[in-house]
């Protein structure tokens, strides 16, 4: 008998049919209030649990007495309880090469559009503001030989230092918990403690998991040190940035714009002020949305169950303190 696995995200039929040809999958859409009694019905004999979304804490892992192995579709893996799936000795599994320049070039753009007014301008142009050769309400500000400051000089981090060195001659300024000897060989990238590097980026690119560690990193303190002119980008997790204190820092000019494609809050309230707020482009938290992208992850995540369930993992284990075990 083929082990039992439950699904609780639509994968590509190709992926699909890879899963089915090893396991006996027990399908959902999403871990809800609605399907979670037959979720738990499910996990009572599952052996392989595989999705993204939702939370997979001790309450729903005391009905799945048989869980061997568990695999996100996804990089983040704040919403599993990984103290607690390392104490029952089942490793969890995430895909975080796979979207890395997805991401880089989400963040670019919103460096771009964000400096250059984008998404405010064309609009105007569709509304039928322009009506003469534009004047200074519709001016933007460079990108090239300034200051950029990533916060988190990770994969993405890095990807992201290639693409604005390279293809804008920006300096670059990096903060993180160790020295990144590639970052500083190939882009002259200067490490820096936080104050400084957001006292001397005219752009601060924030691309942070959530802990305890990095919640409201960045807050009232934090921007009161940035330039007035400097533009902040979330990329990583909202919670990370202290969504009031960026809305008054916004308010009262103590900086300049912000681009966002995470929030404290997923989806933004619709009555949130960021969103009436021109200087900020605010995205649906697409920063790895392309076809091609999510693919990859689910491709990913396939393979990464099939290596935990076969005992034959080797790379993207967040625990890999249980393989030893």
């Amino acid at each position: 008998m083929k082990p039992s696995i439950v699904l609780y995200k639509k994968l590509p039929a190709d992926l699909h049919k890879r899963l089915e040809q090893r396991f006996s999958i027990v399908e959902f859409d999403g871990i809800t209030e609605e399907n979670r009694p037959q979720v738990l019905e499910a996990l009572q004999q599952a052996e392989g649990l595989l999705g993204s979304g939702g939370a997979i804490n001790k309450a729903l892992l005391d009905h799945a007495p048989n869980l061997r192995g568990v695999s996100t579709i996804s990089v983040g893996y704040d919403n599993f309880d990984v103290k607690e799936l390392t104490r029952r000795a089942i490793p969890l599994m995430h895909t975080p090469t796979a979207l890395t320049d997805t991401v880089a070039d989400t963040v670019m753009a919103l460096v771009l559009s964000t400096a250059r007014r984008v998404v405010e301008v064309a609009n105007r142009v569709k509304n039928g503001e322009w009506n003469e050769n534009v004047g200074e309400s519709w001016f933007g500000v460079d990108i090239h030989h300034k200051t950029l400051g990533i916060v988190g000089m990770g994969r993405i981090g890095l990807a992201v230092a290639q693409r604005a060195h390279f293809g804008f001659d920006m300096p670059i300024l990096y903060n993180a918990r160790s020295q990144h000897k590639e970052a500083e060989t190939r882009f002259g990238a200067r490490k820096c403690d936080l104050d400084t590097l957001l006292q001397e980026s005219d752009y601060v690119c924030v691309i942070l998991p959530m802990s305890d560690e990095t919640f409201h990193l960045i807050g009232k303190e934090q921007f009161a040190k940035m330039k007035s002119s400097a533009i902040l980008i979330s990329a990583g997790r909202g919670p990370v940035i202290d969504e009031q204190a960026l809305i008054a820092a916004l308010q009262n000019g103590t900086i300049h714009a912000a681009g966002l494609d995470v929030f404290e809050q997923e989806p933004v309230a619709k009555d949130s002020p960021l969103l009436k707020m021109p200087n900020v482009v605010a995205l649906p938290h697409v920063g790895s949305a392309t076809h091609e992208t999510r693919y990859a992850m689910a491709a990913c995540a396939v393979d990464n169950l099939i290596a935990a369930l076969t005992g034959e993992v080797k790379e993207f284990c967040v625990n890999p303190e249980v393989l030893k075990k």
